[in-house]
């Protein structure tokens, strides 16, 4: 097939979190079946500099945004056979020092959607299908809806709990027919949901779990869309992400101290004192060390595991943790005080660092995710191939991809826990400590994480599925 994916973030040239890693793994894998993919996402700041193979594509776009025609010039870039990256260049909007949170981000992403819908009809590419991602891309769904082409569309929600909702007064920037702004397709409160757009006007959707998929349509976790997520269940399906292992491996990874392996694992343990000297913790093979990786925001649990740890440290409990992320500055300033308090057992780390981020995966013994809501996860995943031992708030993409301890210790890759509370968390943590003090448990544990196969070969099989579905 020859499909075009449409993101705003793109690794390695654009990421704040999961939505890069995920397009770019995706559609890597499916240029290697042998799918013809081209991406396009906009050319953000620093983005040039940085890749010199990157050339202009000799087109050039005049698009209408409010009173004025902006121009957009396409640079293309092809990282390997079959794959093809479509930047969209246009400083005004994409030369800025964040990717999202501007003042203008509704005009800028309904322009980036506009040149895509003009893109995706060029005879030139001749694409069958058009896959959307989250929000800000979500409007090329409508968009593409009223060009006359017989492109199938697909769109992804990665969460919904980022929309693009904007006041209602941008819906004339679309350029779409007045008649889409009302209650059953982009009007929401008055206002335009660039998310409900994408839902509504796709011939498929996907959520990027099977569990986040059901959830969706609860109150709980539709985000106020969950009556539009109860009128396309028919057509949502929920298709767990995979992982890309030549990015996320132990055995030939630069950033590691020591190679290992499930048949091999007994250099893990030169991770885990590398990773203590690192962050400055007391180099000691045998304390377990916890870790966690996150944006520290509500949604990710962040809080919980700050009240979970103190409880932990005010029973004496032993142990080390260690963490790496950013986001709301009160969570980071808790992180920083909780290390603080306890600079021999705990060490945070505000920020994110792709080399970090692979030493604490090698070199924890636990990987701690008390999310609220977690529509799929990555970590999880890295950690059962790292052999991190997950301890996981069961839900979303967490409840599908980690089996509990409880009943069947023999198929077990993790720790689950139901309540998003300090408590629930504390208790598991409590498991999670007498699991690393009976060692052949542990080991049992750990064997089958690292052995699970999570490569994106299922996950592709899956949306070819879904994709002849509906081109037939």
């Amino acid at each position: 097939m020859n499909i075009l994916q449409v993101s705003s973030e793109v690794f390695p040239y654009s990421k704040t979190g999961g939505l890069g890693d995920m397009t770019a793994s995706l559609a890597k894998a499916q240029a290697e079946a042998g799918h013809h993919v081209t991406i396009a996402t906009p050319l953000y700041k620093g983005i040039r500099e940085s890749f010199e193979s990157l050339k202009p594509s000799g087109i050039e776009l005049s698009i209408l945004i409010g009173q004025k025609k902006k121009t957009a010039k396409i640079w293309q870039l092809y990282p390997k056979k079959n794959l093809t990256i479509l930047f969209v260049d246009q400083p005004d909007f994409f030369v800025r020092e964040t990717i999202y949170g501007q003042e203008d981000d509704a005009e800028r992403y309904i322009y980036f959607s506009k040149v895509v819908a003009h893109l995706a009809v060029l005879n030139e590419f001749n694409f069958e299908i058009v896959h959307a991602h989250d929000w800000p891309s979500a409007l090329v769904m409508p968009l593409l809806s009223i060009r006359g082409r017989n492109l199938k569309k697909v769109f992804t929600i990665h969460n919904a709990a980022y929309q693009g909702r904007f006041s209602g007064d941008k819906f004339e920037l679309t350029g779409l027919p007045k008649s889409f702004f009302n209650w059953e397709q982009m009007e929401y409160y008055n206002d335009i949901n660039l998310l409900k757009g994408g839902i509504t006007f796709a011939d498929l959707v996907t959520a990027v779990s099977p569990q986040y998929a059901k959830e969706i349509v609860s109150p709980e976790f539709g985000c106020g869309l969950e009556e539009v997520f109860k009128a396309k269940s028919s057509n949502i399906f929920g298709v767990l992400n995979g992982v890309d292992y030549s990015e996320w491996n132990t055995t030939n990874n630069p950033y590691l101290v020591a190679p290992y392996s499930a048949d091999s694992p007994s250099k893990k343990a030169e991770n885990k004192i590398a990773l203590q000297h690192e962050l400055g913790l007391r180099e000691q093979s045998d304390i377990p060390l916890f870790g966690n990786i996150s944006r520290f925001a509500e949604q990710k649990g962040i809080d919980i595991l700050i009240e979970a740890l103190q409880h932990r440290l005010n029973t004496g409990a032993v142990f080390q943790f260690a963490g790496l992320g950013n986001g709301d500055l009160s969570l980071e300033s808790a992180m920083k005080a909780l290390s603080e308090r306890y600079p021999n057992q705990i060490a945070i780390r505000i920020g994110y660092d792709t080399r970090l981020a692979h030493i604490i995966e090698a070199g924890t013994d636990f990987f701690v995710m008390p999310s609220r809501f977690e529509p799929c996860g990555l970590n999880q995943l890295y950690s059962l191939r790292y052999g991190s031992v997950p301890i996981v708030r069961a839900t979303g993409g967490l409840e599908d991809s980690i089996i509990d301890l409880q009943p069947r210790i023999d198929i077990a890759t993790g720790i689950k826990f139901v309540e998003p509370s300090p408590t629930a968390l504390s208790q598991a943590l409590d498991i999670a400590l007498e699991l690393y003090h009976d060692k052949s448990r542990l080991y049992k544990v750990r064997d089958n994480g690292m052995r699970a196969d999570f490569s994106w070969d299922r996950t592709i099989i899956e949306y070819d599925r879904l994709y002849k579905s509906i081109a037939n």
